[in-house]
């Protein structure tokens, strides 16, 4: 018996429920597919089965969530808990019927997948990397809301649940079945066979470890959220962001379903959802321009093993390429392979972490240039150094390799100069760091060829980060709408404000890093190098305060001691928002958005969507607000002209409202796939 996305078959006298949707790589719970398996489960509950068995009919993955396009027109909290509600229905039926049911589980299980995986009785899985289980819906501004907040807690214990829902993390297949989330975890080949044991045998459900349960205690759940609420405040948003109070709030008064989806239907209608959303959905289109299992790149060379070079290199070996790091230092690429070696012990299990140290090559002298199929160059910012690099490396490399620069603010047309093939010069901007932030600007030079620029976008996408198409203008679209940001920042500190209140301002609005904390973490150095890069094309004004900085050698962490004093002990978050002085916000954003606009007038980026994705995945803009100019759309184009008006009137021309915000055009939104 089938219906579009469900199948059902029957052997042995257990049923087999297959969820493949047509026309999808992936999975997912929207209200057609939640339908259809209320109608399958109407069959089921009257057949004499002993026992179900639930699976995926996609080679990758199990079910990787709610299908979120489903709520993007839905604008009422009460249509939104409705639709909460119906899932709920739905999964509760699956859960009680009159025989056991087995989740066989590959790839990831998210979400709504979860929670469905959660209704059956026993929970078998993949043991093999690709396989991983979690609740996203924190990172959406959301909480779950088809029975997750009720059931996890009840499987594996208050801690452990809270823990996984309000981080939004995923955890593997190992972790899971430490945790207790699933029952098995076993070999591919064996997953059937497994579930069907389970089914003949019926072994008692699982239930958190006997210490798990002081938490249930009702007089004490109030005391153990507002614990978890002061322990985890840093890891889970400022107040901002309501999802993880509510979620903590759902557990301590141990709320039922109905009023889990009531909350969720209230999440999943407000401004900061929406933004998260949209981001989310931009990101996926993105990512569509690029084709990560199509990379014809297989060995990496990296020129230069700094901090930055060296994570490269070991974030590409982690990602599966082979990997040559190079450098004229023998104890500079000492330490750049003692890092990479930590992360991947930090990344990857002990079998990986050894396959990805096999993958990763010093080399001193360069030997491997001609075994290279994509050569990324992270020297220092000196423009005749690095010219002379690639016109010396072009005469080393075959004719097919792909030249990168990770080059912060020089514009690449001059530097691919010397090249004979300039089409194969591109730009490749990573962040730091590394490992944990999404984008890298893929920088398009006057003569860099499509070719190259596809090349260099399989690449990224195959290190799992989200290629971002930029001109090749000085600064590119981040360093040249941040630096100006961190030097209005510089230059309240160099005017006598507090830097810890320069960056409470920041945090307090939403940015993921306060300026001072950041340009320590970019280091002084590069942050003065490239402010006067861009000086000319911006007319930026360098605060004195840094150039003494720099002179005095204070470069931020990497020296121990720039803005602040390395390492530091104390976590900066603002208690009290009211001792904060507005105009210390209102200059440091509305600098921020003015720039971001600027790029956007200067076609840097194809549209404010980019602009947006851009500035919160690689400037740290307040994710909850959409970006930059998402948060000046919604102040209105008028009311940010007034307000930069007002500061260029008290602070200088350096606030004078950009043309762009005349041009309103220019900010019409991308239309999202349905």
């Amino acid at each position: 018996m089938t219906s579009s996305s469900w199948s059902l078959h029957e052997r042995d006298g257990i049923g087999e429920l297959l969820l493949d949707i047509p026309g999808r790589t992936h999975n997912t719970l929207g209200r057609e597919v939640l339908s259809e398996l209320d109608q399958m489960l109407g069959i089921l509950e009257g057949r004499p089965l002993q026992g179900l068995i639930v699976r995926s009919g996609k080679a990758q993955s199990f079910l990787v969530g709610v299908d979120v396009r489903a709520f993007r027109r839905v604008f009422e909290a009460a249509r939104a808990a409705e639709l909460m509600r119906a899932g709920q229905l739905v999964l509760d039926r699956l859960s009680r019927l009159p025989y056991p049911s087995v989740a066989v589980i590959h790839g990831p299980c998210l979400g709504g997948g979860l929670e469905l995986a959660l209704a059956c009785s026993y929970r078998i899985v993949c043991d093999e990397e690709r396989t991983v289980l979690g609740f996203p819906e924190v990172k959406f501004g959301i909480h779950p809301g088809f029975g997750g907040t009720v059931r996890l807690p009840a499987l594996i214990g208050a801690i452990p649940a809270l823990s996984l829902l309000l981080k939004g993390r995923t955890i593997s297949a190992h972790k899971a079945h430490a945790l207790g989330l699933c029952d098995a975890k076993v070999a591919e080949h064996h997953l059937l066979s497994v579930a069907r044991e389970f089914l003949n045998t019926v072994p008692p459900k699982g239930r958190p470890p006997w210490y798990q349960t002081w938490t249930e205690l009702p007089f004490l759940r109030p005391y153990v959220a507002a614990f978890l609420r002061r322990i985890w405040a840093a890891q889970v948003g400022s107040r901002h962001y309501l999802a993880p109070a509510r979620i903590l709030s759902l557990w301590a008064r141990q709320a039922s379903a109905e009023t889990e989806a009531l909350s969720c239907g209230e999440l999943l209608v407000s401004p900061v959802s929406r933004h998260l959303m949209r981001l989310f959905d931009v990101s996926q289109e993105l990512k569509a321009v690029s084709c990560a299992s199509c990379s014809k790149t297989r060995w990496v060379h990296v020129i230069g093993a700094g901090i930055m070079g060296a994570d490269i290199a070991a974030w590409a070996a982690l990602r599966g390429f082979s990997v040559s790091l190079q450098d004229r230092e023998p104890p500079i690429l000492a330490r750049a392979v003692e890092r990479a070696h930590a992360i991947f012990s930090e990344k990857l299990n002990e079998r990986e972490a050894l396959r990805a140290r096999d993958r990763f090559m010093p080399d001193l002298k360069g030997a491997a240039l001609s075994r290279a199929d994509l050569v990324i160059e992270t020297i220092s910012e000196d423009f005749e150094a690095k010219r002379a690099l690639f016109a010396d490396m072009e005469h080393r490399v075959a004719d097919h390799v792909i030249l990168a620069t990770n080059t912060v603010s020089m514009p690449l047309d001059a530097l691919a100069s010397s090249l004979k093939v300039p089409g194969r010069f591109v730009g490749l901007h990573f962040f730091n760091p590394v490992a944990s932030t999404r984008i890298v600007e893929v920088v398009a030079g006057p003569r860099s060829a499509p070719e190259a620029l596809t090349v260099v976008r399989d690449f990224v996408a195959a290190l799992d980060k989200l290629p971002l198409d930029v001109s090749g203008v000085p600064g590119f679209l981040v360093n040249r709408t941040l630096i100006p940001y961190l030097l209005e920042a510089i230059t309240l500190a160099q005017e006598g404000v507090a830097i810890t209140d320069i960056d409470n301002a920041a945090l307090e609005f939403g940015m993921t890093m306060g300026p001072m904390a950041m340009a320590d973490s970019l280091g002084l150095d590069v942050c003065l190098q490239v402010a006067r890069s861009l000086s000319g094309a911006q007319d930026l004004a360098v605060p004195a305060l840094l150039v003494s900085k720099v002179e005095a050698g204070l470069l931020g962490m990497k020296t121990g001691h720039g803005f602040y004093v390395y390492p530091r002990r104390r976590i900066l978050w603002p208690t009290k928002a009211a001792s904060l002085d507005p105009m210390v916000t209102e200059r440091l954003v509305m600098r921020f958005i003015n720039e971001a606009a600027r790029s956007l007038r200067e076609g840097i980026v194809s549209d404010a969507d980019v602009v947006d994705i851009g500035l919160v995945y690689g400037a740290g803009f307040a994710p909850f607000r959409g970006g930059p100019l998402a948060y000046a759309e919604a102040l209105g184009l008028t009311e940010v002209q007034g307000r930069l008006n007002d500061l260029a009137q008290r602070f200088g021309e350096r606030f004078m409202p950009d043309r762009a915000w005349q041009s309103p055009a220019l900010f019409v939104r991308r239309p999202l796939s349905s």
